[in-house]
């Protein structure tokens, strides 16, 4: 038989998205796996829906996938949407799943982690106090200050550009409202932001930036959101002077810290380039699939 799809009600819409959320049950009632469809809603990205599917490995090869699987489609072209986009670690079943069901395989990525205890911090350390000429470092939790928002806020083009191959992803519209929204999201999950920023001393505008999110107790693992320098800016070494920043206060700040993560297309040299020369060291790859609607 096939399994039964009971559509879900999420409550917690974010300001830039919603979600959708399917439960597949089999004959004795039992969950056998879900479904999750993140629709985006801020200019920009109202194009696009975004997947996530998990089936009990018991449960595989039985449909349950496939079953959850249209009714997102049906969701996403029902809210038409253009794009359908979902990750899988390159390799797994769910790789091969999306393959196999229309999905293009449209961006390579490849995870990797710093372990804290491996640091070298008086290189860090070198490495932050190189003089950069013209510019100056700046960090601060949670929200942005008030007097940094704006020229925050259209730091964030920085990201515009970002190696992402044939991915439909769109180009994502900030202000300060969303900036705003953003940190306190996380704020609101409990867990701590972090976010180095370039400044440039000829006009105080902000040139690029390094965000970094660490769990509330300060242990784990902390997760680099995004790292960005300003076309303008490009070719003077920020990118790797925030980095460096953002690694040297984790180690001060969280002694409990095991490591910090970070995700790169394979595209994406510079960033890659970055990651390599501070020690970062891959943990696996994984694939964006898309389905074009």
């Amino acid at each position: 038989m096939p399994p039964r799809i009971t559509p879900l009600t999420d409550p917690e819409p974010t300001p830039s998205s919603r979600r959708l959320a399917w439960l597949a049950a089999g004959t004795e009632g039992a969950p056998v796996g879900s479904a999750f469809l993140r629709l985006f809603t801020k200019e920009g990205q109202e194009h696009l829906a975004e997947l996530q599917i998990a089936v009990h490995p018991a449960e595989r090869r039985q449909g349950v996938g496939s079953a959850l699987l249209d009714a997102a489609v049906v969701a996403a072209r029902g809210d038409g949407r253009r794009s359908l986009v979902a990750q899988a670690e390159t390799g797994s079943p769910g790789d091969l799943f999306l393959a196999a069901r229309g999905f293009r395989r449209v961006l390579a990525l490849t995870y990797a982690r710093l372990p804290m205890a491996d640091v070298d911090l008086a290189r860090i350390t070198a490495l932050v106090d190189q003089p950069h000429p013209g510019y100056k470092l700046t960090h601060w939790e949670g929200v942005v200050p008030t007097e940094l928002a704006q020229t925050f806020a259209d730091s964030r083009r920085a990201m515009d550009d970002m190696p992402m191959e044939g991915t439909d992803y769109g180009t994502v519209a900030w202000d300060v409202e969303r900036v705003v929204s953003a940190a306190e999201t996380v704020v609101k999950r409990g867990e701590l932001l972090h976010t180095v920023a370039v400044v440039d001393r000829s006009d105080g505008t902000i040139a690029g930036f390094s965000e970094l999110v660490v769990p509330g107790d300060g242990r784990g693992d902390g997760q680099h959101y995004g790292t960005g320098v300003l076309p303008e800016h490009r070719g003077h070494g920020l990118g790797l002077w925030m980095k460096a920043e953002s690694i040297r206060l984790a180690r001060r700040t969280y002694p409990g810290l095991g490591g910090l993560l970070t995700d790169t297309a394979d595209s994406n040299t510079p960033m890659r380039s970055i990651n390599d020369a501070l020690g970062y060291l891959p943990t696996h790859r994984a694939v964006e699939h898309q389905l074009d609607l």
